[in-house]
């Protein structure tokens, strides 16, 4: 209970934690975040690690000097770029295997989820997943398990990451500091999430309601 309480505080209040370890690991914490975005984004087992938040709480701290704006931009994108990358290789070399069964952090639904999604939307489903958690991380899974021609994933991998880590990033650094913003960050984080899986529930309802009329014809 208390390692999910602390679990929680550190979502919810990931400003404060990551202001924290600016304090404690200085420049190192540029590391941290790098790692972070890379293997949200690119290790199919780690979905579960925060994008959106940690991007907006990044942006918000840069505003007061902890990290220069134009520089962490730069380096998030690089590691959302290379994320994607990374995972795109992944599912065309071993997506197949990896999915053969269910495993406690590779669930086959949410492979099921992502390719919903990019049957949806095709290659321009490797921009929209951007902004939306788990599809996020398994979109350029799929787009390698369906090895998609690799100039053309790049092409979109490079328009995604470039809007995903510039919207939130800059989002916060120009909206981070506005008073209500900063005393009621746990609802902004919220606020993010909610509007985050948006597209995913879109997405899942419009499968199941496609499904049923195909079972019913």
């Amino acid at each position: 209970m208390d390692t999910l309480r602390y679990l929680a505080d550190l979502f919810l209040h990931v400003d404060k934690h990551l202001l924290a370890l600016t304090q404690q690991m200085g420049a190192w914490t540029n590391v941290l975040l790098f790692a972070v975005i890379f293997m949200e984004t690119g290790l199919v087992v780690t979905p579960f690690l925060p994008g959106d938040s940690l991007l907006f709480a990044a942006g918000s701290l840069s505003s007061i000097g902890a990290f220069q704006i134009v520089p962490l931009v730069l380096m998030l994108i690089l590691a959302a770029l290379l994320g994607d990358t990374a995972n795109y290789w992944i599912g065309r070399k071993f997506g197949e295997q990896i999915f053969a069964k269910d495993r406690k952090f590779l669930k086959k639904a949410h492979l099921v989820k992502a390719q919903a999604f990019y049957e949806k939307h095709g290659a321009k489903a490797i921009v929209f997943a951007r902004f939306a958690p788990i599809v996020r991380t398994f979109a350029p899974c799929v787009a390698g398990i369906a090895k998609m021609n690799y100039s053309t994933f790049m092409m979109y991998n490079l328009v995604g990451g470039v809007l995903w880590v510039s919207l939130f990033t800059l989002a916060g650094y120009f909206f981070g500091t506005i008073p209500i913003v900063q005393h009621n960050f746990h609802y902004v984080v919220v606020g993010i999430v909610l509007l985050s899986i948006i597209p995913i529930a879109y997405e899942f309802i419009q499968v199941k309601k496609e499904a049923k009329a195909e079972h019913q014809a």
